[in-house]
């Protein structure tokens, strides 16, 4: 293998902040999504494997899951064939996304034996789109986030992804780191209290996310399993577009597993469409 195209264990983060840059500047997908890149920001390499080649392309291994990136202008020299034989060697589980539905990550995956496991779509819709009439159901109340309501949000978000191994696992302190990031806006993270009957707690909540002055997402909406048919979702998740259409924001996106055809309904009825290049694609090898 030539020199160039080989892969090394290193401990150089900067390399992959570089290639990020880079990849992103070239109009791509971030290579990390927000729990690998906050993992990076607050807790480093532990428990985590790095590879480089040279300053153009990383693999970053934590717990079965990889994220591998190539700066754009240096592809094609073997780089990316170099950091998955390095990440996926063995035949151990492992999990890999692809931040957009590409070629070039379908052919590593094959060639180290991972299979397309799941398709995360990015739905978008314009903030200007009418809203519907939702009215709030009898004993609750839909407000703004108050810091005592940590502990209630991280249960209900346990309890409303349980099965999904990413969002679900989210502690008090990852809810602190979140919450530490530039973007956090307590106003934007709604919650629905159960006020009737003497009964307290929160049912559900809908954290929307302003990335940009013109950039808004639907970040995470989780309802207790508890209140489920209730209509909740609808509840949250119109009330946080019209907080999102408020701040001014002229767009909104979210992301949604392909399969989820509840919440797909619930999306293109509110005006969300999504577009093939908008896809995220996880291959795992078990």
């Amino acid at each position: 293998m030539p020199a160039e195209s080989s892969a090394e264990p290193s401990t150089d983060v900067t390399v992959v902040a570089d290639v990020r840059r880079r990849c992103v500047a070239a109009g791509e997908q971030d290579p990390l999504d927000e729990a690998a890149s906050l993992r990076l920001k607050h807790h480093g390499l532990d428990g985590s494997a790095l590879w480089v080649t040279g300053g153009d392309g990383f693999a970053l291994a934590h717990a079965a899951a990889v994220d591998l990136a190539v700066a754009p202008d240096a592809r094609g020299a073997g780089r990316g064939s170099a950091l998955a034989a390095a990440a996926f060697a063995g035949d151990g589980a492992v999990t890999a996304w692809s931040h957009g539905d590409h070629p070039a990550a379908a052919r590593l995956a094959a060639a180290h034996g991972l299979e397309r496991a799941r398709e995360l779509w990015v739905m978008r819709r314009p903030a200007s789109a009418p809203l519907p009439e939702v009215a709030v159901p009898d004993g609750l109340e839909v407000r703004s986030y108050r810091p005592e309501d940590a502990a209630e949000v991280v249960r209900v978000n346990a309890a409303a992804f349980a099965h999904h191994p990413e969002q679900g696992a989210m502690d008090q302190a990852e809810l602190a780191e979140r919450m530490a990031e530039d973007w956090f806006d307590p106003a934007g993270l709604l919650v629905a209290e159960s006020t009737g009957d003497g009964a307290t707690g929160l049912l559900g909540f809908h954290w929307t996310k302003r990335h940009s002055t013109d950039l808004g997402e639907v970040y995470v909406v989780g309802i207790d399993p508890a209140a489920q048919g209730r209509g909740l979702g609808r509840v949250l998740t119109v009330a946080g577009l019209a907080h999102l259409a408020a701040v001014g924001v002229d767009e909104v996106l979210l992301y949604v597993e392909s399969d989820n055809t509840a919440a797909r309904r619930l999306y293109e009825g509110l005006g969300f469409t999504h577009v093939a290049a908008d896809t995220h694609v996880q291959y795992r090898r078990s």
